[in-house]
């Protein structure tokens, strides 16, 4: 117990020593992964990889380097990295099964980075929940996207790499269909004229593409006609709006009406 108490002090100081060089080797660890986080960046982005690609990819080596920090620390404590490897491989099983989910989000991630079906900056609808928005962030087990009212959806790589997906924006140009319905009793020649003209006169209108107006269905209390163009991806929204506006001015300016649901009630006297 002497002598205990004797080399007590001294072991103290070695170990305060050894905690100290661990706080300066991870200190120091920490700057050196983000020196190489922002050399792979400034590589990819010169290379000019997909900005999903450095996303993902700057996970995974953070992740990395991290364990390796931690297992460089642990060696100078006199913990046998051999060891650890070995315990870690013997609890692989269990590991495995508890973090199923993860992996699988992370296996989502590594097919979605390769079969790109989407990439940042698309806007995408997920069908298994409705999830839609646009691609701002691809990380290591889940996508971000951002809502048009800019609300931000976190989504499991897993899950979208597993369900059935459309991406809106990937296309170059997209058709635009606005419906409107006229009344039975006016002119369906006239009202095509009126529309074509107005579809003509835009100036975001593929012009080079079909402008047509048909009649889709006949309801009830209307002709139902779609006014079909094609537009630039970019211009999709505001062209909606816009011409879904314009719509009701043209047909109002050729007395064309547009009717209200109605229903005819007939009385039978006796």
């Amino acid at each position: 117990m002497e002598e205990f108490l004797q080399g007590l002090p001294e072991k103290a100081l070695n170990l305060g020593i050894r905690i100290l060089l661990s706080a300066v080797v991870f200190f120091i660890g920490i700057q050196v992964i983000k020196l190489f986080r922002r050399f792979l960046k400034k590589s990819l982005q010169r290379a000019k990889a997909d900005v999903g690609v450095i996303q993902f990819l700057d996970s995974l080596l953070k992740a990395v380097l991290y364990v390796v920090l931690i297992f460089t620390i642990a060696s100078g404590f006199g913990v046998d990295a051999a060891s650890i490897v070995a315990l870690l491989g013997s609890a692989g099983v269990a590991v495995g099964l508890a973090i199923q989910g993860s992996l699988s989000n992370f296996a989502g991630g590594v097919l979605i980075l390769l079969l790109k079906p989407f990439k940042v900056g698309d806007y995408i609808k997920e069908d298994s929940n409705g999830n839609e928005g646009t691609v701002v962030e691809i990380q290591l087990f889940y996508t971000k996207l951002a809502t048009p009212d800019n609300r931000i959806i976190v989504l499991p790589n897993g899950t979208l790499a597993n369900t059935s997906m459309t991406n809106v924006t990937e296309a170059a140009v997209r058709r635009l269909d606005i419906y409107v319905g006229i009344a039975y009793d006016s002119s369906i020649k006239q009202a095509r004229e009126v529309l074509i003209a107005m579809l003509q006169a835009d100036e975001t209108t593929l012009k080079d593409k079909e402008l047509r107006v048909f009649v889709d269905e006949l309801a009830e209390s209307c002709i139902r006609l779609d006014i079909r163009c094609w537009v630039n991806k970019e211009d999709y929204w505001e062209t909606k709006w816009r011409l879904t506006e314009e719509t009701k001015y043209a047909l109002d300016a050729a007395g064309i009406v547009i009717p209200f649901p109605q229903l005819d009630v007939h009385q039978k006297l006796s």
